[in-house]
């Protein structure tokens, strides 16, 4: 088996999902970080923290299991229909993954009172968020990508 046949395989062995649906719930965390950055204390670490929330439910149990996810199938997929095509899951779960690293950090440094570091780590949420939902350019995906590129390939 040549390796482009085990990409094939470990591939369509993935989850597919829509990139709209990706790029909406971009969107609404873009909205939700950006509110974060201007909401005082603790009105902030709350919805911070549900933020947080929903990109753990994506990245630790599936993309599908995001209320985001759930919002998309059930409200806007219906009125725009079926995707031209499907994308590969693990790109953008991994970057749900980075998007919950960034915020539980941004909490962690909002409850410990180190405001400028939460700050900080909310805005390179919001600016990931931002170009995906405007862009189409997934920060984590890209960065998903590269990782595999430098992974070798077990037989």
């Amino acid at each position: 088996m040549s390796s482009q046949d085990t990409v094939a395989t470990r591939q369509s062995a993935s989850t597919r999902v829509d990139p709209r649906g990706l790029r909406v719930a971009a969107g609404i965390t873009a909205v939700v970080v950006a509110v974060v950055l201007v909401v005082p204390s603790p009105a902030r670490e709350v919805l911070l923290a549900v933020q947080v929330a929903v990109f753990a439910t994506a990245a630790f149990i599936g993309l599908g299991s995001s209320p985001y996810s759930i919002f998309f199938q059930k409200v806007v997929r219906p009125r725009i229909g079926a995707p031209a095509e499907l994308e590969d899951s693990r790109p953008p779960r991994f970057a749900q993954l980075v998007g919950f690293a960034f915020t539980a950090v941004a909490l962690v440094a909002f409850l410990a009172g180190a405001t400028t570091v939460g700050l900080v780590a909310t805005a390179f949420a919001l600016i990931a968020a931002l170009l995906n939902s405007v862009f189409g350019l997934c920060l984590g995906c890209e960065l998903y990508l590269l990782l595999r590129r430098f992974t070798p390939v077990s037989a």
